[in-house]
């Protein structure tokens, strides 16, 4: 089967019924998760990203609650979990500005926490990609978004 492009399924979509296109948008939701939240997030959270994104740092938070500290491997599959909870939240959003606020947060709880990521390459590494993932980001910005978000960004390099 060969897959439509987006132009082609655009047009499609543009002339047929309401009620057939709110049937597949439902048909599209029950078939994978990742469409259901897409879908939760465009028509209940993206109007608010103020309260997205006071809801995902809450998620960040319960996950960072839950790191087994008793070894470093243990550590570092939960800081790779929640790297992954928080890119998935920030792929529902498709906002630079929404990434740059997660990533920034991601790292300031990691420094509040005490995890010694400076006893652990692996861990270090996590964190430096998280930092330079921000500061490519920030650098698209404009100059006074830029200024606000690498005042914090130059915060989180000193506590390194």
């Amino acid at each position: 089967m060969k897959t439509a492009t987006i132009s082609e399924i655009k047009h499609e979509l543009s002339v047929i019924n309401p009620s057939v296109l709110i049937e597949l948008c439902l048909q599209l939701a029950k078939f994978k998760k990742d469409n259901k939240e897409l879908l939760t997030y465009l028509l209940f959270e993206s109007h608010d990203e103020g309260a997205y994104i006071e809801q995902v740092k809450l998620a960040i938070d319960a996950q960072f609650e839950t790191i087994n500290y008793s070894t470093v491997y243990f550590i570092k599959k939960s800081l790779r979990k929640i790297v992954r909870l928080t890119a998935k939240y920030i792929r529902l959003t498709g906002s630079k500005q929404v990434e740059v606020e997660l990533l920034l947060y991601f790292c300031k709880t990691l420094i509040k926490k005490d995890i010694p990521i400076d006893k652990s390459p692996v861990l270090n590494n996590i964190y430096q990609l998280q930092l330079k993932k921000t500061a490519q980001l920030i650098s698209t910005f404009h100059e006074d978004l830029q200024y606000d978000y690498l005042k914090q960004y130059n915060q989180l390099q000193l506590l390194n």
